[in-house]
């Protein structure tokens, strides 16, 4: 498989990886980025952005393609949001070959209804949307992400074909499936920090701390907090002097 889109920014170690949600790319981390020293790797995950895309889309096959971009085992922090959170909590196992030192996962939705499953495979059975421009395409990308007002578009969440613009999305990566999330943080190797905003509608802090009570709520905050306020999130990866 070809590797995935990698960006690369600052020095300082131990390096963190950054993994994305579900429609976004590598650049949604741009703001964090400024927040901290250390050596960060952003990739576009699999079907997403820069990234080629995948057969079938597991949390397994997400994990193992990102583990193959990198051209280090480690120690390494990951940090990720909503599907990239648990393609962290995956990478936390310990059979990627990669060494993670710890693991902060914001804004994974932990409960899912039938409802939202079928709603999740219907999208995934979709065809690409075309649109006649890429301003049009752009908004689009901003709505799926769920960045608009938030983020400028990234340039390569859409793509031009011989008909018109679409996303880079590949729509089949929305049939990911639900995480199971008590065996992930059992399998996870780690420590492990869980997050959510306090008013994100995807992953509710009730829910969130159902399932680990020490969740942290990231007050005012939505379902990307990471873009909403960088500094908030950065906070989290900063250890405490007590």
């Amino acid at each position: 498989m070809e590797k995935l889109k990698l960006r690369v920014t600052g020095e300082g170690e131990p390096p963190i990886l950054l993994l994305h949600g579900l429609g976004a790319t590598g650049a949604v981390w741009d703001g964090l980025a400024g927040r901290l020293d250390q050596r960060l790797l952003a990739p576009d995950l699999p079907g997403h952005g820069g990234s080629p895309r995948l057969p079938e889309y597991t949390f397994k096959a997400l994990a193992a393609a990102v583990a193959e971009a990198l051209d280090e085992p480690g120690p390494i922090a990951v940090v990720g949001h909503s599907l990239g959170g648990v393609v962290a909590l995956e990478l936390a196992n310990g059979r990627y070959g990669l060494d993670v030192s710890s693991v902060l996962a914001v804004g994974i939705k932990v409960e899912w209804s039938k409802d939202d499953l079928a709603r999740a495979e219907a999208m995934a059975a979709r065809p690409p949307r075309l649109f006649d421009t890429r301003e049009e395409a752009e908004t689009a990308y901003l709505k799926i992400s769920g960045l608009t007002g938030l983020a400028p578009a990234d340039p390569d969440g859409v793509t031009e074909t011989a008909d018109g613009w679409r996303l880079a999305l590949d729509p089949s990566a929305f049939g990911v499936g639900r995480p199971e999330m008590p065996s992930l943080l059992a399998a996870a190797r780690c420590p492990v920090v869980l997050a959510t905003g306090e008013n994100d509608p995807m992953c509710r802090p009730e829910q969130l701390r159902a399932l680990v009570p020490e969740a942290v709520v990231l007050s005012g905050l939505g379902h990307n907090a990471h873009v909403e306020d960088p500094a908030a999130v950065a906070a989290l990866l900063t250890p405490r002097s007590d």
